[in-house]
């Protein structure tokens, strides 16, 4: 079976949690399918990239430049008999392939364009052609991946028509090879961490989605001992980056011990932080499954994030971490409710580390990707490709 993985993130330029998806399952897949990956932006080892750079759309619309080199990526992918995307960025491409050369097309679902509005101050109208590609891609692919029930439950929400005997429930997952504690201090002392204080970490990207602005303002009610190390960058906007340098300024003024690293660290040296960390914070007000969560479970940490998403069924509330209810119509509460979490762990630490414990063994029990390749496969598997016709391909509604 030959199968095209299309994305936009492929290592070692990885910024998001879907990007890291399909770092770990293409590995687990090439030796399962005969596998082959397409990716945007720059050439790299292991995959086919496609530039986001034309010449002749300088200055142009962002979704206009992505759609640009999706037609490419569609031209790319004759001959496989399965094209898998992930993320709008590449839905298009997955679509027009199997339009094209009548083949089935599996989308992986780690987020919705309908249910992050915010983007349109990052993409403008390229928001509505972004949320269209989405769309489009979802009511014609062959199969549908959701990585958490909830992201399952969302599809049916924003998408309702949807034949539910297409949908399909995959988990993010994480390789516990990889992702495992380390004792070592040399990183995080490199960084201005002191490994003797409790430290609370956040990682991702500087995006309303991921919470960020609830965090900092979370932060100026932290115990004092504790110390707060961002792992933060690729601002969505220039507005988003100015108004987080702000919020940082007031609390590096108010507070002693903030660090803030914007630069993308190598995993190894993340994995180092999450180690030494007290808990992880992962405030998002939208998440899918939120595989941040899995990294620090894997290395022993705990986690207090949102009740949102799928987090629920990543982090056990009081087995392998804290979770904090979010509604938008009460920022102020749930930013104390945040504090009041997050200084719990950071004046218990045997509790805290009792619920890192218990994080990696559900980890390793329930998110191995060996086993999410296999049900990858498995679907890929069900999925008999439409009648091949000259110049056409299946119709889709």
């Amino acid at each position: 079976m030959r199968v095209a993985l299309l994305t936009r993130e492929y290592p070692p330029h990885v910024y998001g949690g879907a990007g890291v998806h399909v770092d770990h399952l293409s590995r687990e897949l090439a030796s399962r399918v005969d596998l082959e990956v397409h990716c945007l932006g720059e050439p790299r080892p292991g995959a086919i990239a496609h530039s986001e750079d034309d010449p002749r759309l300088a200055g142009a619309n962002p979704a206009l430049r992505i759609f640009a080199a999706n037609l490419e990526m569609t031209a790319a992918v004759a001959g496989a008999d399965i094209v898998h995307s992930h993320t709008w960025y590449a839905n298009l491409a997955g679509h027009l392939a199997s339009l094209l050369h009548g083949v089935p097309h599996v989308v992986t679902a780690h987020s919705l364009e309908p249910a992050r509005p915010w983007k349109q101050e990052q993409l403008g109208g390229g928001y509505r052609l972004s949320s269209w590609a989405e769309e489009t891609a979802y009511r014609g692919a062959a199969a549908v991946i959701a990585v958490s029930e909830a992201m399952r439950n969302d599809i049916v929400r924003w998408y309702p028509g949807l034949d539910p005997a297409r949908l399909h429930v995959v988990p993010n997952g994480i390789d516990t090879r990889t992702y495992a504690p380390d004792p070592g201090t040399d990183v995080v002392k490199r960084l201005g961490i002191d490994p003797n204080r409790p430290s609370v970490v956040f990682i991702g990207r500087i995006t309303p989605q991921k919470g960020l602005d609830h965090l900092l303002a979370a932060a100026h009610q932290l115990d004092a001992s504790a110390q707060l190390v961002l792992l933060a960058g690729a601002a969505d906007t220039p507005e988003l980056a100015r108004e987080t340098e702000r919020a940082v300024a007031r609390l590096q003024a108010a507070r002693a011990g903030v660090v803030w690293v914007q630069e993308m660290l190598p995993r190894h040296e993340v994995i180092q932080v999450l180690s030494n960390a007290t808990v992880l914070c992962c405030p998002s007000i939208y998440e899918p499954q939120g595989i941040v969560n899995l990294e620090a479970m894997a290395c022993e940490t705990a986690v207090v994030a949102s009740a949102v998403g799928g987090i629920p069924e990543v982090v056990v509330d009081g087995e392998t971490g804290l979770l904090v209810p979010y509604t938008e119509d009460d920022p102020t509460r749930f930013r104390r409710d945040l504090a009041a979490a997050l200084n719990a762990l950071i004046r218990n630490p045997a509790r805290a580390r009792a619920l890192g414990r218990a994080g990696r063994e559900r980890v390793v029990r329930h998110y191995g990707w060996e086993a999410i390749a296999r049900r990858t496969v498995d679907i890929y598997s069900t999925l008999t490709p439409p009648r091949r016709q000259h110049g056409r391909g299946p119709v889709t509604t």
